[in-house]
């Protein structure tokens, strides 16, 4: 089986958390990099990619790094502060295949939910009422909920995924 790239781009640390949970899951098919240091991608068939949020979509080196990507069959991983199982996560899915070629094939994803970095939330109590991302008793709780992710569950729930990723990788496209 070709080897499994996991690349991933992390700002507070939440997304790197998950992509070392992936790797421990199959290490010895994969390797894992910082997406900023990937250089050759000819030897990998099979790509997880991993980005932490930004204004619903992924990051900027994230952005960049799925346009480099050509012909590959790609797992997408998210991390972000809203509920990974919301409207806003599944936006974030659509909007980071936005930035990926035709003849990729994504095979799934993994939403996960992060500690916001606090110069963010700072920066949003800053913000007037009225504004669509001033502070409220509701995004105040919602901050205060994701700030203990990802936790031990989120980090098995990964490792759980990577599993079942690579049986159905080499069931279906090992070696064809």
């Amino acid at each position: 089986m070709a080897q499994i790239l996991i690349a991933y781009s992390s700002r507070t640390g939440n997304t790197k958390k998950v992509a070392e949970a992936l790797y421990g899951a199959a290490e010895d098919k994969c390797v894992l990099m910082e997406t900023e240091k990937v250089e050759n991608l000819d030897c990998y068939d099979l790509i997880f990619v991993g980005y932490w949020v930004d204004k619903g979509g992924p990051d900027k080196i994230s952005r960049e790094f799925l346009q480099k990507l050509e012909g590959k069959r790609i797992v997408l991983f998210q991390t972000l502060g809203a509920d990974p199982m919301s409207d806003h996560a599944l936006g974030c899915f659509a909007n980071a295949g936005k930035w990926l070629k035709e003849s990729n094939s994504v095979l799934g994803g993994l939403s996960i939910r992060g500690a916001i970095d606090p110069k963010l939330i700072e920066t949003m109590e800053k913000r007037p009422v009225g504004h669509p991302h001033a502070p409220t008793v509701e995004s105040r709780k919602r901050w205060a909920e994701a700030s203990t992710h990802p936790d031990q569950a989120d980090l098995e729930k990964a490792a759980a995924c990577m599993k079942r990723y690579v049986a159905f990788y080499e069931k279906y496209y090992a070696g064809k």
